[in-house]
């Protein structure tokens, strides 16, 4: 769901330090992830003189560090595999010291023939997020600006200025380099919705509205996110879509949708009556829609398989396991050449509690960015493990971590699960984070975020099931730096 609320940053100290060069420290320690010290600074700062490295040097051996490492020792053809990979011990010292310079000489990952990537640029954050995108347009086919809304009555509202700075620049430099610029008129609210598309006055006048605001402005098409629609809302909308496609001419239309986990994999017993009642109609989705964006992220604990399966906690963005699930159900309706893998660049933080029998309960508190993750762990002194779902995560407990608790305990939304205890869950599932758990007793705070590495892994998922390409929500700014050096080339 394309809904956040953030509401907590870590401010940025400045440390001053005496720099020491990193060739004093190759006789010294071996670095691994997790580690802190002027050693981990300067070996950071000699990453990012070969250009592998562009966040600003911490001292704190986090994921960002480990990546680079991994990459530089891959492409050195020193180590790429097993325990070692990631250590810095005297080898990757003494190859840092060489007197190259030179970026990495490996090229990025190659796109299959036609796969796109996408994104969305929220209005919140127009400035960092066009700014971080404007150099790196090339590794995009398409960028929407998420800016549109409606108004009660039901017409269209440009919450981000389109016709103002850094847009316009911004759009200009897209259109140059021959990248789409697809504006997203997004709604969550099912009963205004419905509302609005059930009067046929209404509908048609909506989409008269889009298809002027489209030409006028010379985009090359609209991105339809209406969330949380009921299901008597869906013969209207197809209804809408149908009419709209029609009016668009030779303009793309987009369509992101809620993704829709297997009935199989949500329940555990007989499912409801009401249970494959949709409020999308995949099949005139597919008929009426160019390109059909699935927003495969926000998992939490819907699929009940996989919640008794993996080790606990387990509460994630996006399991690859389930979104191949979400695929693979999607594309029994929809054109797998119309198909847009949905991924996430953010994460959440939770408030723990164990469950009366067994599991947790999980308190979600706010979305973040990785840099509020990464910020946390270094100042706690912790490391992020990557998680049963592939994606980094980890465990704390301050001393406001029980009253948190107890003021969300009634908190209306929370969520329960019957997740099965560490101890039965498959080896495969374990992880680092299960001793963490078993040793600190709940309340403890949980936060879980998709990195660029992550991010990886769902792409590869959307080149090895043949789908046209995937969309990134969101492009702020804000995101694993490290995510553009795992995009595929599309020029």
């Amino acid at each position: 769901m394309h809904f956040f609320s953030f509401s907590k940053y870590l401010g940025i100290t400045l440390v001053l330090f005496v720099c020491v060069p990193f060739a004093a420290q190759a006789a010294t320690r071996t670095l691994t992830s997790g580690m802190s010290g002027a050693d981990v600074r300067q070996l950071q700062a000699a990453l990012a003189a070969k250009g592998y490295l562009s966040a600003t040097a911490t001292g704190y051996f986090g994921p960002a560090t480990l990546a680079a490492v991994k990459k530089f020792q891959c492409d050195k053809v020193l180590v790429c595999s097993g325990s070692s990979f990631g250590v810095v011990g005297p080898k990757t010292k003494a190859a840092l010291l060489s007197n190259s310079t030179t970026a990495p000489s490996a090229s990025p990952p190659r796109a299959t023939p036609g796969f796109e990537v996408g994104g969305w640029i929220p209005y919140w954050r127009s400035a960092t997020g066009t700014a971080d995108v404007l150099p790196n347009l090339s590794k995009l086919t398409e960028v929407s600006p998420f800016v549109l809304t409606l108004k009660t009555d039901g017409t269209l509202f440009d919450a981000g200025g389109l016709n103002q700075e850094p847009w316009v620049s911004f759009i200009a430099a897209a259109r140059a380099q021959k990248v789409r610029v697809v504006p997203t008129v997004m709604s969550g609210s099912g009963d205004a919705i419905h509302a609005l598309l059930s009067d046929a006055k209404k509908r048609a006048a909506l989409e008269d509205e889009i298809v002027t605001f489209v030409k006028d402005n010379n985009f090359d098409g609209i991105d339809i996110d209406f969330e949380g629609k009921k299901a008597e809302t869906s013969t209207y909308f197809a209804a809408f879509l149908k009419e709209l496609y029609k009016k668009m001419g030779k303009k793309w239309v987009y369509c992101t949708i809620e993704a829709r986990t297997p009935i199989s994999s949500r329940y555990t017993s007989t499912p409801p009556a009401d249970a494959g009642v949709y409020a999308n109609d995949f099949v005139a989705i597919n008929k009426y829609c160019d390109r059909v964006q699935i927003m495969a992220y926000d998992q939490g604990t819907i699929d009940l398989l996989l919640n008794k399966s993996r080790a606990a906690p387990y509460i994630p963005v996006s399991d690859p396991s389930w979104v191949e699930k979400v695929l693979e159900l999607t594309a029994q309706t929809i054109d797998k050449k119309k198909l847009i893998l949905g991924i996430a660049t953010y994460g959440y933080e939770y408030s723990v509690t164990p469950l009366t029998e067994y599991g947790y309960r999980y308190d979600r508190e706010w979305a973040f960015n990785p840099g509020y993750a990464t910020q946390l762990a270094a100042q706690l002194g912790i490391a992020p493990v990557r998680n049963a779902a592939g994606e980094l995560s980890f465990i704390y407990k301050s001393t406001t971590a029980t009253d948190k608790a107890v003021a969300l305990a009634s908190k209306p939304g929370s969520v329960a699960i019957d997740a099965m205890s560490n101890n039965v869950a498959p080896a495969s599932a374990v992880y680092s984070q299960q001793a963490i758990a078993g040793s600190m007793q709940p309340p403890f705070n949980i936060l879980w975020w998709s990195d660029a590495q992550a991010i990886a892994d769902k792409i590869a998922l959307a080149k090895k099931m043949g789908i046209r390409g995937v969309a990134l929500f969101k492009l702020d700014g804000g995101q694993d730096p490290l995510m553009w050096s795992v995009l595929p080339n599309v020029r």
